[in-house]
């Protein structure tokens, strides 16, 4: 008998060479019904492979990560045989899960495809399911592996087996196609049921560009046809909401290929939203005592090398400008500068914690491919501040920056459920190579994250191998209205740089020492955090938010001067508000002032004239009647002192 302990810290005994499905099977049907696949002593698990030791078991479901992923990878190889039946002679690079769905990269010898040729290859594998076909998992020695692949002439296999172990080699065959594998897979393809190809594109094996061109075909898989329509569904929503259409629309950014690649331009709109979002940062720091400060641009090798930057991140800096004999680096990170601040004047522990911030502009060199609207730039505007402070104070530094990304959840809306924070801890495997090589520092600090984290109450999730290079982080993502999550804050702990630069305070006994530092962006960058708010709110933002807040549309020429009266009261009480004096229809006003979603549109005709007052319309809900122009304005100056989700005027 072998025993095999659960998660919640039960124990059962069975008969060695048991399998995990009959494991579930053992515990209920309903479970048997929905597992997918299986970890054993944190190994992932084909649910038909036999156990034959004592072990730890976690089994996995659609609802599960592991779950979907397994799904979308056995998706893949079905899409495989497909297209092997169907195209006999293509070579196949790697099939993995993505994060919807999955792709497999082919060679197919010189023949075109193209979308229109996604239904036939759907066809073929919704015959192929029907088979409800096995995936058998098979060890092979290397050299079985390479005269295989070599029978078949698949030179993407051969240069795959390069990289593999002796005796570590694993193929996966369903019906009649084979594959170079580790697995694990769902037990056959008839647990799949829904299944739509997506996309076309090219990709270079190995994403590099000196290889061979490939054809990447996307697809994704459902168990349930109502499962995959609510997901397309959501794909014409997320089109609706798109941050670089309505951008383009509402004229907000802008590219140009004689700026470069990734560079945005903000436009007048882009430009006010921004300081909108500066001065909402502005206040909340200046309220929690931090210092602004202003630093280059650029910055010598030295301080780069002196932090560790450009040993560890050298690929995503731009390469060296060289002037009088010294290379010099435009800024990718904020940090090395504001160490540079915190040093330029001596510290007493009076003076901490310190905390100093920046809306720093910096550079990193994104590749080509990975380029996406305003989500993946090479100039990005950061919400970046550092906090210097004693290890005691670290606890209540650390909540009071948690506390502030509280508070711009709820400005924007985002419900409890719309976010989530993920504690990035380092590999001790890695460490001297990707993290800094101080193990016991790591420990001390990855556990000073956690309890705060689980004294303040906010939920979070641990994630091994993410953290920087100097410290554990928090990465906070949030979720769209389209259920898509962005990753756009961070907050990081830093044990490496204070002794790096010489950072030092003078402690209660005149000693010096060194202060721990907090690295924070609650309001992630420009960039990234409109592209997110476009998106969120489909560029309907929030009156406090939009570029323009008021619209006054005359119906005739005769009711200008009229108009030209609100427009100065409004401007005198910092509303921004702008007068349609086109010779048009009210109608193609009122269109025109929808399509660039200005929250309120103020119809001026003659009866406003005879009353004194003002015909108010909200934007995407009409008319909501008439009122003296000094109640719309007192109304809109609250919403937007507020900063009001919703309208005050209903």
């Amino acid at each position: 008998m072998i025993k095999i302990s659960f998660p919640d810290g039960s124990v059962r005994e069975y008969e060695a060479g048991i399998s995990p499905m009959d494991i579930a099977k053992s515990i209920s049907h309903g479970l048997a019904s929905k597992v997918l696949v299986a970890e054993v002593n944190s190994q992932k698990w084909d649910l038909t492979r036999t156990i034959d030791t004592d072990a730890t078991l976690k089994l996995f479901t659609w609802e599960d990560k592991e779950g979907k992923e397994t799904y979308w990878h056995s998706s893949a190889h079905l899409m495989a045989e497909a297209l092997e039946a169907i195209y006999p002679d293509t070579k196949f690079g790697i099939g993995p899960p993505i994060e919807n769905g999955f792709y497999y990269d082919i060679d197919l010898g010189g023949k075109a495809i193209s979308s229109e040729d996604l239904a036939a290859i759907e066809k073929k594998m919704r015959q192929l399911v029907e088979a409800k076909s096995p995936f058998i998992r098979t060890e092979v020695s290397k050299k079985d592996a390479i005269s295989y692949f070599s029978e078949k002439q698949d030179p993407y296999k051969l240069e795959l087996l390069e990289d593999l172990t002796d005796g570590q080699i694993t193929f996966y065959q369903q019906g009649a196609f084979t594959d170079l594998c580790r697995g694990p897979h769902i037990p056959n393809t008839g647990y799949i049921k829904s299944i739509k190809l997506m996309s076309i594109a090219g990709a270079y094996w190995r994403g590099d560009e000196k290889n061979q061109m490939m054809t990447r075909i996307y697809g994704i898989t459902f168990p349930k046809q109502v499962d995959l329509d609510a997901y397309l569904e959501m794909l014409e929503e997320a089109k609706r909401r798109d941050h670089r259409k309505i951008g383009k629309e509402l004229e907000i950014f802008a590219f140009d290929d004689m700026v470069g690649q990734g560079l945005p331009l903000w436009l007048p709109n882009g430009g006010i939203i921004i300081e909108e979002l500066e001065k909402l940062a502005k206040e909340s720091e200046d309220a929690d005592g931090y210092h602004r400060v202003v630093t280059p641009h650029i910055a010598k090798e030295e301080m780069y090398l002196t932090s560790g930057h450009l040993p560890y991140y050298e690929d995503s800096m731009f390469p060296p400008m060289e002037i009088d004999g010294t290379k010099y680096y435009l800024r990718a990170m904020n940090c090395p500068h504001h160490h540079k601040v915190f040093d330029a004047i001596p510290k007493s522990y009076k003076d901490l914690p310190y905390r100093i911030a920046e809306y720093g502009t910096c550079y990193r060199y994104e590749q080509s491919g990975e380029l996406m609207g305003l989500m993946r730039v090479r100039s990005l505007h950061m919400n970046d501040a550092h906090i210097y402070c004693t290890k005691e104070q670290f606890a209540e530094e650390f909540k009071k920056v948690n506390a502030m990304y509280l508070k711009y959840f709820k400005l924007f809306g985002i419900a409890s459920d719309g976010y989530k924070m993920r504690l990035s801890l380092h590999e001790p495997s890695k460490l001297g190579s990707k993290y800094i090589n101080a193990p016991e520092l790591w420990k001390e600090t990855e556990e000073m994250v956690r309890e705060v984290l689980i004294n303040s109450g906010v939920p979070f999730e641990e994630v091994a191998d993410e953290a920087a290079f100097y410290g554990p982080k928090i990465d906070v993502e949030m979720r769209s209205q389209i259920g898509r999550w962005f990753t756009l804050s961070t907050n990081q702990v830093d044990f490496n740089s204070g002794n790096k630069f010489g950072l030092t305070f003078k402690n209660a006994n005149n000693e010096d020492e060194t202060p721990l530092i907090i690295h924070r962006a609650p309001l992630g960058t420009h960039e990234r955090y409109i592209a997110f708010l476009i998106e969120h709110f489909a560029g309907n933002f929030p009156t406090w938010l939009a570029p323009q807040q008021v619209a006054i549309l005359p119906i005739s020429d005769k009711f200008m001067d009229y108009g030209k009266t609100i427009l100065h009261h409004l401007k005198e009480t910092g509303v921004r508000v702008k007068l349609d004096e086109r010779n048009e229809k009210i109608g193609k006003k009122i269109r025109d002032a929808e399509m660039m979603k200005v929250p309120y549109m103020i119809v001026i005709g003659q009866k406003d004239i005879d009353e004194g007052k003002v015909s108010v319309r909200i934007h995407g809900k009409g008319d909501v009647g008439s009122m003296p122009l000094e109640e719309f304005s007192q109304h809109i100056q609250i919403e937007i002192q507020e900063r009001a989700i919703e309208h005050l005027i209903k």
